[in-house]
């Protein structure tokens, strides 16, 4: 690790002493033409006037050789153009297909023959498609792949995993109710997924709040993408592991038109052998994706016009397996039929006693204990459910027979809703009877509708235009797979519930040179994201119906719908007498996102615009570029993470004894909730804002027709996320164990965080032409983020008291003297304590100091999300070095190698950390929490990571991690124990 720290550093000292730069002619919309005019003997040409024109648009723009032979023709749209070369005293050369990308340089070398300037040379050969003026490691598709490579369900992001050093993040998905265009979680080089970033015709195209494209375009809109893996232009940011670029598709002389039709059913899946057994019926499916495109001029020569649409309508099949009770549990565990049942008086749960392992210590694995005995605050000493014939304490046969009595007829009656299982038990019963034996299929409807049109006009005095409206509209929804409980369902991505999401974008711009020397372009961007959620049953009030009071909270409609019902082991994934669906990661059954998979009930609306004006001056074989980015963001975020309903834990350690055996069916049915979550909000209109500036210049130094450098820096600003108005934020300070306020006491909109100005990205590279067909390439480059899931903008301070309180009470809140998740925190039939905005929020100005309230909220049970009260933003170096060689006039191999090292960038999937672990192991200092109280659980973004992959294109990958801390996902749970904080806090989160 350290010899790599040597080599990386020695690359970067090498580069920065002049031997390397970024990028050079390219820009994030445009493309170049550049090139070297020469005479039969080698020597320069100067003066020779170069014109390069559009083929499809016949725009034309005029150019002259320098002392040293050299040109360059900026500002290209992507496009085929033709090269036409004349000077005195020599014959005209005519270059007829120059095939120009954005971000990328064609190098069109002429050699002048002697003659008369009436004669005309034609170039029929190749163009070298090598990259010899740049050292970005990229990979390119044109309008042809992108049209013809055959892509499931034909999403674009797709295509990010045909670049060397990409892979899927394993185990994880966004929820489709809020990633319905189907953005795909890819880490490049090791770097987190949300560190791509996305732009479309040069405007930014990701939501940095979930790390997803805004708009995923449809694949007859592109002329062609860019990704790029490291060391990406100068001009671009925000993005710390790729940054992928899309320009859409504009008109010519000629119209074109485009159309499509793709179906496929159920009739042409193969089964899955593990759900879909034999007598088990596929789910039906069917998937249409229908539309076309037009393009052509509205005035010949000038104006152009280009439009496209594309439909989805698809009925997904899928097949899901469950938990659910057996037959003798629902028999004899409702008091309704326990009458009637085998063991009448009991609840019999015998067949889940040896279940689940051998028996420890001769008591069978499953074994239940009566929670009411013994000490509440460890779960130890009590009594198990025996039955009639055993005197306490000494089960004879298989015992776990609760009394009846314990039962109340509320649980019977979600207990009677249960499906019967597909899969039968033998005796004695084995997990596998117990565990997925129920299946079901079914299907949910997905549809998408989406459009892009699209001018382009040559406008007079050289100024060239261009706009863009593009639009995506999804519906989708799912049903439950256990009915009227709820659980994971059969829409898109096992969604019980539906949404509706309208996302925009609408980008403009114009170019404008000042002779052949200088230029200018200017762009204007603005996007929306914009998902609303709701669970299937949001019309109505089931918690209300089963008697469980203090969960569908009358006037209040986003508390209707079921509540989640999770089961867990201490705190984690319960497996023993588990009920529900795994497929959220938990146990589950009801609504939530581990249950339905559905942040429901959810309103987000997501805005962004920007302005960006960028310069270009070409002095003899320099070109100069220098530019600002101007964008402001906003977001209003009504979440239900913990759910509005609540989420209802039931932890087999509650009918355990002494942090051992239980089940968590049993815990359930006696109505003892081991730990409860849920949003409650005082206000559903808190907006955070942040403002973006960026600034960069650069130089591209032509050294000679072989060698190319290039240098430049990158400023980059983003202000600490402000609130709309006073109370409408609460920003943690973890050391002091308080919440700032906005707007009250010194507090400002923003809390207070301070601003980091620090933000300088350099970037460095050289290209060297060793021969013909052969370039070497070398490149250095910095760059920053803003992280993800609230780390810098979004999910954070609107999300904290007083304007949201993430209720988690534990038994340990109650008593900190108790072990988490083995007493009950209240039982269904009373109801959680309802939570009180009002003296909360007249505390505010009387806190100490003032503005400020406790970070865990006055009673200790709210969950808050906390940053680092210093600005911090991921940031990430890479370095590499690549060999590319034309094998044939259309087919070069590239060989690099690529490293990185990030720092302060996101760690695992999530942000959840316990902020009050217990410390292990000698040495260790113990310190007390501050004022914020005794337990909790908070999500805390303060980016300890570091990570330093290593990579080798295209033959090996290694990735090497140094001081990673693993979060947990944000929509997680997570134990908290009482008054400790891990030795040191502080390394951890300014480090």
């Amino acid at each position: 690790m350290k010899k790599q720290a040597i080599l990386g550093w020695v690359l970067v000292l090498c580069l920065a002493l002049g031997f390397g730069a970024s990028t050079s002619m390219g820009q994030a919309v445009f493309g170049s033409i550049i090139g070297t005019v020469t005479d039969p003997q080698g020597n320069a040409v100067v003066g020779a006037k170069v014109t390069v024109t559009s083929v499809t648009k016949s725009f034309a723009y005029d150019t002259t050789t320098n002392e040293s032979g050299n040109y360059a023709v900026t500002h290209l749209i992507p496009d085929t153009y033709k090269v036409h070369v004349e000077a005195p005293g020599f014959k005209t050369v005519d270059v007829p297909s120059v095939a120009v990308s954005a971000d990328n340089g064609a190098n069109v070398n002429v050699e002048l023959q002697v003659g008369a300037v009436t004669q005309t040379v034609e170039v029929t050969g190749e163009i070298p498609q090598l990259q010899t003026d740049r050292a970005d490691v990229d990979v390119q598709f044109s309008q042809k792949y992108v049209e013809d490579l055959p892509v499931l369900n034909r999403n674009f992001t797709s295509f990010e995993l045909l670049t060397p050093g990409t892979q899927k993040l394993p185990g994880f998905n966004h929820a489709a109710t809020e990633n319905p265009q189907g953005s795909g979680q890819i880490e490049v080089n090791g770097q987190h997924f949300s560190g791509v970033g996305y732009q479309l015709d040069g405007t930014d195209n990701q939501d940095p709040i979930l790390g997803i494209i805004v708009v995923n375009p449809n694949l007859d809109a592109i002329t062609e993408t860019k990704f790029a893996a490291q060391d990406y232009d100068v001009e671009a940011g925000k993005a710390i592991a790729g940054l992928v670029t899309v320009q859409t598709k504009s008109g010519s002389n000629q119209f074109h038109g485009t159309g499509f039709y793709f179906y496929r059913n159920s009739d042409q899946q193969a089964r899955d052998p593990f759900t879909n057994k034999p007598g088990v019926p596929l789910a039906p499916a069917t998937w249409k994706q229908f539309g076309g495109s037009v393009g052509g001029p509205i005035i010949k020569d000038k104006l152009f016009f280009f439009g496209d649409y594309q439909g989805t309508k698809q009925i997904q099949g899928i097949t899901n397996q469950y938990n659910v009770p057996t037959t003798e549990v629902d028999q004899t565990c409702n008091p309704m039929t326990n009458a009637q049942s085998d063991t009448p008086g009991y609840c019999n749960l015998s067949q889940y006693a040896n279940a689940y392992g051998p028996p420890v210590g001769g008591v069978p694995s499953g074994q239940i204990y009566n929670p009411n005995t013994g000490n509440p605050l460890t779960g130890g000493g009590r009594t198990p459910f025996c039955g009639p014939t055993s005197t306490p304490g000494n089960c004879v046969g298989a015992g776990n027979l609760i009394p009846i009595g314990m039962i109340s007829q509320n649980i019977g009656n979600v207990l009677a809703l249960f499906p019967a299982p597909t899969v039968s038990c033998g005796t004695p019963a084995t997990a596998t009877c117990l565990t997925n034996n129920y299946v079901a299929t079914g299907s949910g409807p997905f549809n998408q509708y989406s459009f892009d049109t699209r001018e382009d006009w040559s406008a007079p005095h050289g100024i060239q235009v261009f706009g863009r409206f593009s639009l995506d509209y999804f519906n989708l929804s799912g049903k439950g797979g256990l009915g009227a409980l709820g659980s994971a369902g059969f829409g898109p991505g096992t969604l019980n519930g539906m949404s509706t999401n309208h996302d925009y974008s609408v980008a403009g711009g114009f170019t404008k040179s000042f002779g052949a020397n200088l230029l200018t372009d200017f762009r204007i961007g603005w996007f929306q994201y914009n998902p609303i959620t709701a669970y299937s049953d949001a019309s109505q009030t089931p918690m209300t119906n089963f008697g469980f009071p203090g969960l569908n909270i009358a006037g209040q409609t986003d508390t209707n719908g079921l509540s989640g019902f999770l089961f867990t082991n201490n705190g984690g994934n319960g497996f023993n007498g588990a009920l529900g669906n795994t497929g959220g990661g938990t146990y589950a059954f009801g609504n939530g996102l581990d249950a339905a998979r559905c942040n429901c009930p959810l309103t987000e609306r997501e805005r962004q615009i920007q302005f960006v004006n960028n310069w270009t001056y070409i002095k003899r074989n320099h070109t100069f570029k220098f530019g600002a980015d101007i964008r402001y963001a906003s977001n209003l975020r009504v979440p239900s993470d913990q759910s509005r309903s609540g989420l209802l834990y039931f932890d087999q350690l509650n009918t355990g004894n002494n942090g051992a055996f239980g089940l968590g069916i049993g815990t359930f049915l006696l109505g003892d909730v081991s730990q409860f979550q849920r949003f409650v909000s005082s206000s559903t209109n808190a907006v955070g804002h942040q403002y973006r500036t960026f600034f960069y210049g650069q130089d591209s130094w032509r050294v000679n027709p072989k060698l190319t450098l290039t240098g430049g820096v990158r400023w980059e600003i983003y202000t600490p996320e402000s609130v709309a108005a006073k109370g409408d934020g609460g920003f943690a300070d973890l050391q002091e164990g308080l919440l700032r306020v906005a707007g009250f006491g010194n507090i400002g909109l923003n809390g207070n965080v301070q601003n980091t100005l620090h933000a300088f990205a350099p970037r460095f590279s050289l290209a060297y032409q060793l021969d013909s067909k052969t370039v070497l390439r070398m490149g250095y480059g910095r760059s920053f983020d803003l992280g993800v899931f609230g780390s810098n903008f979004g999910h954070a301070v609107t999300q904290n008291l007083p304007v949201l309180a993430a209720q988690d009470i534990a038994d340990a809140n109650i008593n900190p003297a108790a072990a988490n998740n083995r007493s009950a925190v209240f039982n269904l039939g009373v109801g959680p304590p309802a939570y009180n905005f009002a003296p909360l929020l007249s505390d505010i100005g009387a806190g100490t100091p003032a503005g400020t309230l406790p970070l865990l909220g006055p009673d200790g049970t709210a969950s808050p999300y906390i940053r680092p009260t210093i600005h911090r933003l991921p940031t990430v170096d890479q370095w590499n070095a690549t060999v590319q060689r034309q094998i044939t006039p259309t087919l070069n191999l590239t060989v690099g190698y690529v490293a990185n090292k990030g720092t302060h960038v996101f760690a695992g999937t999530g942000p959840n950390y316990n902020i009050n672990p217990i410390a292990v192991g000698p040495g260790t200092d113990v310190v007390q929490l501050g004022s914020g109280g005794a337990g909790g659980c908070a999500r805390i973004y303060w980016h300890a990571e570091s990570e330093r992959p290593t990579t080798v294109q295209p033959e090996r990958r290694s990735l090497v991690s140094v001081s990673r801390i693993y979060f947990h996902h944000g929509r997680r749970r997570c134990a908290s124990h009482a008054g400790v904080l891990r030795s040191r806090p502080r390394q951890l989160f300014w480090q």
